[in-house]
C-alpha cells in the first residue's frame, strides 16, 4: 500500500552537535541508548518551505535535527528508511500565549516564561494531535506580560522541552488579574502602558538615582527581541499600533479575527499579525423574535469571519495564523480548511504557519523550514494536509514520533468468522483503511461496538456483552495472512483462544465521479462602518451646488432668502444669487432652510470607555484612544443635523482625562474623525460625582473611599495638582536652557503632570462639569491663582447666579435647556439659564450629554427662544457658532461663510421648529446623511 507524506515543520529546534558523550546534566536511571536516532524519509515530495518543493526527494534525521534535504541524499548503514510514495513534507505551525505584571500589578516585563514553564502532557497531545510540534509561550496576564519561550511539544522534562528563552516580549490591554483600582479602563491602560515606556528610557538614562527598579530594568532589557501585542479587535490593532508609533515600535499584533471591515486601515499601520481561527458559531435561539435582538454586525461577522485571512492575504497583509483562541483545539484544522474554501491560498496558508512566523520571532535559523540544522518538526500525512478527507498520520517532533494514525498497515477490512473459546460470532470491520470501524456481532442478533486499538500487526479488541455490567471481555491477537490469531479473557476470568477467519474481504462502493461544479461560498459586502447603516462605500467629497435655498448665516449677513451656495475641496466657495457651475452635484434648495452643522460642545458617544476612576486625577488619559468609530450613535446625530463634537471624560475624576474633537464622518477611522489642528481640551469635575464615597461602583458604592470624598477636598486635591506641575514645567524648562544638556540630569517625563503644565502654559483648554454656584466661583479662583482661564462651564445649572463674575473671568457656559430637579444639587436650576448667561455677555452653548437627546439639539435651542426671549439667531447660535468659539473652531465652522469648511445641513423647515428634519447632512462636502437613502436603509434592516 503506498503511502504519502506530508511534513509541518515549526519553529523550535536548536543546532547542536552531537556526540557518544553524555549530553544532558540529568543522570539517567537506565540502560544507556547512545544510538543518534537516524531516520531517513525517501521517495518523498518534500515542501522545504511554502514557495519550494522537491519530488522523489529525501528527508535525513540525526538525533531530533534535520541532517540533509535533497534528491541526493546519502543514507547512513545504520538509520531507519521509512519509503513514502510521492506524499507532501511541510512543516508545523505555531501556538503563542502570553503573560505579565509590572510595578503597577499589571505591569510585570520581569515575568520570564522560563522560570514558570511546566510539560502539560494532556496540553501537548491536544496541540499534537491537531499538527502542532512547538509553541511559543508566555503567562497571559496582565498589561506589560514579560517574555515568552520556545517549547517543544514533547512529554518529556522541561529541560529537554525548552528550546529558547526570551523569544519575545508581550503586551496587552487588559490589566488581567490586578486588585489594584487603576486602571479601570482602555485609556488607563494605554495610559498606564505609556507613561511605563517615558518611565523606563528615563531610569535608563538617569544615573545614581535612588530608585532601584527591577521591572523598568526589565523592561529596557526587553525591547531587542520581537514585540507582541493582543488586541481584541479592529479598532485595537489601530490602537496599539498608534502606540508603537509613538515609541518608534512596529508591534506583532494579536488580532481579534474581523481585521477584514477595515482592511484598509490595517494594512496602513503595517503591523504583522497574528490571526486566530476561532470562528463565530451560528446565532442559535429558541424563540424566533429573540433573533431580532442578534445585531446586524454579528450577523455578517458569523457570515465572513472565515474570509478574513484570505481578505488579508489579497490586500498584501503580512501575518502568521494561531489555535490559541480555539476552545476546543479540534477546530482549528476544520477552521483553517474553511478559510482557504472561503478564498485563502493553500501557499499563503502553509507559509502562515511557517515561514512567516519564523521571520517574524527571528528564528528562522531554528525552524521554518525543512533544512539542514533545524529541528526535526514535522507530519506525515496521506496527502495534501489541507485536503478535506486527508488523514494525518505521524507528527515528529524534535525527532520523536508521535503515531496518530497507523501508516504501514495491511487492509483488514471484511467480514470474518469468530471462534472465541466455545463462542461463535462474526467481526465485521468497514469504514476507512486508514480509519477502520468494528463490529461484532453475536448469534446474528446482538451488535456490540468495542473499543479497538492497533499497532501495525497487533490488535486489541475490549468489549462489553449485552446484559453483562461492570466487566469486559480483552481480546489480544495478530494478524496471520487472513486471520487474526489471539487469546482472550472472558467475563468469566478465564482465558480463552481466539481465531478470526476472513470470510468476505470489504467492497468498496464505486462512487461516480462528482462532476458538480465547486461553488465557492459567496462572501457578503463589506460596509463602512462593520454595522447597520454602514456604507458599501465611504462617502467622498464633491462639488456640490445647493440653488434656492433660505440660508441661516450665523453672520453679519443674517438670513438670506432664495441663495445658492457652492462647494468645492470641501470648503464654501461662493454664496450669491444664480450661481451655476457645470461639474457640480446640483441639490435641489427650494422651500428648504440651509445652515452650517450643529456642534456638540459636551457629548460621550463614539468612545469604547467614558471614565477612568481609579485615581482622582487622571489628566494621563485621552479619550483619543477610545474612539469608537462603529457607534451607530455618529449616523443618529448625522439625521439630526449634527456634524461636530467634544468627545469628553467621564466626570468620576476632579481631574479627569483628555477630550477629543471630532468630526461625524460616519465610515471613517477614529483617527480619521479627529479634527487636525484642533487645540487640546480636558476634562475637569466638581460636585457630588467627585466626591463620591468609593473608587469604583459608581456614586457612594462600595469599595475603597477614594479622596477627596468632600467638596472642600476637591479644591485642594486641584490645587496640588497644578503646584506640583508648576514645579514640574519649571523643572524642564530649567533642563531645556541648559547648554550642553546632561541626560543624567533630565527630569522625569510625568503624563499627568504634562497635561496640567500645558493648562498652566495655556496649550490646553478645561471644560469643566459644574453645577453650584460656589464650586464654579471656586475653580475660578483656582484658575486665576495659577495665571490661566477656565475655557468653559458645562451643565453649569446655576451659571445665571454668577454670570457677571463668569463674564469678567471670560468663561463660557454649556448647559442644559431645560433640566432640571433631577439631583440634590442641580434643584436651583431654571430653564431661563441660557438665556440669562448669554444677556450676561457670556458665550453660550446648548450641549447634549446625552446620546438621545443630541438628535433634537436644535430643538433643545429651539426652547431659549420660549425660555429667556432670545432671538432665532441667537437661539441658533447656541448649537453653532457659540459652541465653535468655546472650542477655539469658529475660524473654521460654526457658520456659513466662504472659506470655511462646508459642514452643512439642509433642512425641510425652520431648524428650531419640531417639525424640520435634515434632508441632507454633509461634511467637508461629503453626504454622510441623507434622508432619501435612509429610508431605503431603513428598509433593508429591518
Amino acid at each position: 500500500m503506498t503511502k504519502h507524506f506530508h511534513k509541518i515543520l515549526i519553529l523550535l529546534t536548536l543546532v547542536c552537535t552531537f556526540s557518544k558523550a553524555q549530553t544532558v546534566t540529568f543522570p539517567k536511571n537506565d540502560v544507556a541508548d547512545n544510538r543518534q536516532n537516524l531516520y531517513a524519509f525517501t521517495n518523498a515530495t518534500i515542501y522545504v518551505d511554502h514557495a519550494n518543493v522537491l519530488q522523489n526527494a529525501t528527508l535525513l534525521i540525526k538525533g531530533g535535527y534535520i541532517s540533509q534535504v535533497g534528491s541526493s541524499v546519502t543514507i547512513p548503514k545504520d538509520a531507519l528508511v521509512i519509503r513514502g510514495g510521492g506524499g507532501f513534507f511541510a512543516f508545523e505551525n505555531e501556538s503563542k500565549k502570553k503573560g505579565a505584571y509590572g510595578w503597577n500589578q499589571a505591569i510585570q516585563p520581569e515575568n520570564d516564561a522560563a522560570a514558570m514553564f511546566t510539560v502539560n502532557a494532556k496540553t501537548a497531545e491536544e496541540m499534537r494531535k491537531i499538527g502542532f510540534g512547538s509553541v511559543v509561550t508566555h503567562s497571559h496576564d496582565g498589561i506589560a506580560r514579560g517574555t515568552s519561550i520556545l517549547a517543544s511539544l514533547i512529554d518529556e522534562k522541561e529541560q529537554n522541552a525548552l528550546v529558547k528563552t526570551k523569544v519575545s516580549n508581550h503586551f496587552s490591554f487588559s490589566k488581567g488579574s490586578s486588585t489594584q483600582s487603576y486602571p479601570g479602563s482602555m485609556m488607563g491602560s494605554v495610559a498606564l502602558l505609556r507613561q511605563t515606556y517615558y518611565d523606563a528610557e528615563w531610569y535608563k538614562n538617569v544615573k545614581n538615582n535612588t530608585e532601584f527598579n527591577i521591572s523598568l530594568a526589565a523592561f529596557n532589557q526587553n525591547q531587542s527581541i520581537p514585540q507582541v501585542f493582543e488586541t481584541g479587535d479592529k479598532l485595537g490593532v489601530m490602537r496599539a499600533d498608534n502606540i508603537g508609533d509613538e515609541f518608534k515600535k512596529q508591534y506583532i499584533i494579536i488580532s481579534g479575527g474581523d481585521e477584514y471591515q477595515r482592511v484598509n486601515e490595517i494594512k496602513a499601520t503595517g503591523a504583522p499579525l497574528i490571526v486566530p481561527m476561532n470562528f463565530p458559531i451560528a446565532v442559535d435561539v429558541e424563540d424566533p423574535l429573540d433573533a431580532r435582538a442578534v445585531s446586524l454586525t454579528a450577523l455578517k461577522h458569523w457570515e465572513m469571519a472565515p474570509a478574513n485571512a484570505g481578505i488579508l492575504a489579497n490586500a498584501g497583509v503580512e501575518f502568521s495564523i494561531t489555535a490559541s483562541q480555539n476552545k476546543s483545539k479540534a477546530d482549528f484544522i476544520a477552521n483553517l480548511k474553511k478559510a482557504i474554501e472561503y478564498g485563502l491560498s493553500e501557499q499563503e496558508a502553509l507559509k502562515a504557519l511557517t515561514t512567516t512566523p519564523a521571520k517574524l520571532f527571528n528564528i528562522s535559523d531554528l525552524v521554518g523550514s525543512l533544512k539542514a540544522g533545524l529541528l526535526a518538526n514535522f507530519l506525515i500525512s496521506e496527502g495534501n494536509i489541507f485536503a478535506k478527507e486527508n488523514v494525518v498520520f505521524e507528527n515528529w517532533v524534535k525527532g520523536k514520533r508521535h503515531i496518530l494514525t497507523e501508516m504501514n498497515v495491511a487492509d483488514i477490512r471484511g467480514n470474518y468468522n469468530v471462534k472465541f473459546g466455545d463462542e461463535t460470532m462474526k467481526l465485521n470491520i468497514s469504514g476507512k483503511s486508514t480509519q477502520p470501524e468494528y463490529s461484532i456481532v453475536v448469534s446474528d442478533t446482538v451488535k456490540i461496538t468495542p473499543k479497538v486499538t492497533r499497532s501495525e500487526n497487533f490488535i486489541n479488541i475490549r468489549y462489553t456483552p449485552k446484559g453483562v455490567k461492570n466487566q469486559e471481555v480483552r481480546i489480544s491477537g495478530y494478524l496471520d495472512g487472513k486471520e487474526i490469531k489471539g487469546t482472550g479473557e472472558g467475563v468469566d476470568g478465564s482465558n480463552k483462544k481466539f481465531n478470526a477467519v476472513l470470510n468476505e474481504p470489504f467492497k468498496e462502493i464505486a462512487v461516480k465521479a462528482d462532476t458538480t461544479k465547486i461553488v465557492k461560498p459567496t462572501i457578503g459586502k463589506i460596509i463602512y462602518p462593520f454595522v447597520a447603516f454602514g456604507n458599501e462605500e465611504k462617502p467622498k467629497s464633491e462639488t456640490l451646488l445647493i440653488k434656492n435655498a433660505t440660508i441661516w448665516t450665523n453672520e453679519k449677513d443674517g438670513v438670506l432668502q432664495n441663495t445658492d451656495l457652492l462647494v468645492e475641496n470641501g470648503k464654501i466657495q461662493k454664496i450669491g444669487k444664480n450661481l451655476s457651475n457645470r461639474d457640480a452635484k446640483v441639490l435641489d434648495g427650494t422651500g428648504k432652510f440651509l445652515t452650517n452643522g450643529i456642534i456638540d460642545e459636551h457629548t460621550h458617544i463614539a468612545l469604547t470607555t467614558i471614565n477612568e476612576g481609579g485615581q482622582s486625577v487622571t489628566s494621563e488619559v485621552r479619550t483619543s484612544d477610545v474612539i469608537d468609530s462603529e457607534d451607530i450613535d455618529i449616523y443618529r446625530q448625522l439625521a439630526g443635523g449634527v456634524t461636530s463634537a467634544q468627545l469628553l471624560h467621564g466626570s468620576a475624576n476632579s481631574i479627569g482625562g483628555q477630550s477629543t474633537l471630532i468630526k461625524f464622518k460616519w465610515g471613517e477611522s477614529g483617527e480619521n474623525l479627529k479634527i487636525k489642528g484642533a487645540d487640546a481640551y480636558i476634562k475637569f469635575a466638581l460636585g457630588e460625582n467627585v466626591t463620591r464615597k468609593a473608587a469604583q461602583g459608581g456614586r457612594g458604592g462600595g469599595g475603597d473611599p477614594r479622596y477627596p470624598i468632600s467638596r472642600m477636598g476637591v479644591e485642594q486635591v486641584m490645587t496640588d495638582a497644578f503646584n506640583k506641575a508648576k514645579d514640574y514645567d519649571e523643572a524642564w524648562k530649567k533642563y531645556n536652557s541648559s547648554n550642553p544638556k546632561n541626560v543624567e540630569l533630565m527630569p522625569r517625563k510625568d503624563l499627568e503632570l504634562e497635561a496640567l503644565a500645558e493648562i498652566i502654559n495655556k496649550k490646553r483648554f478645561i471644560t469643566c462639569h459644574s453645577y453650584v454656584q460656589s464650586e464654579i466661583n471656586m475653580m475660578m479662583k483656582v484658575a486665576e491663582s495659577f495665571n490661566f482661564k477656565i475655557n468653559t462651564f458645562t451643565h453649569i445649572l446655576e451659571g445665571y447666579k454668577v454670570a457677571d463674575l463668569m463674564a469678567k473671568h471670560g468663561v463660557g457656559g454649556s448647559t442644559f435647556s431645560d433640566w432640571w430637579a433631577y439631583k440634590m444639587e442641580v434643584r436651583d436650576a431654571i430653564p431661563y439659564n441660557a438665556a440669562m448667561m448669554n444677556k450676561a455677555g457670556v458665550t453660550v452653548a446648548i450641549n447634549s450629554d446625552d446620546g438621545e437627546m443630541a438628535r433634537r439639539l436644535n430643538q433643545e435651542a429651539g426652547k431659549t427662544v420660549l425660555y429667556g426671549g432670545l432671538t432665532e439667531e441667537e437661539a441658533w447660535k447656541t448649537v453653532t457658532l457659540n459652541p465653535a468659539k468655546l472650542l477655539h473652531l469658529d475660524n473654521r465652522m460654526g457658520s456659513v461663510k466662504v472659506g470655511k469648511d462646508a459642514d452643512l445641513v439642509l433642512w425641510n423647515n425652520n431648524p428650531l421648529s419640531v417639525y424640520a428634519r435634515p434632508e441632507k447632512t454633509i461634511i467637508e462636502g461629503a453626504i454622510y446623511f441623507d434622508l432619501e437613502k435612509d429610508q431605503q436603509k431603513q428598509a433593508d434592516n429591518l
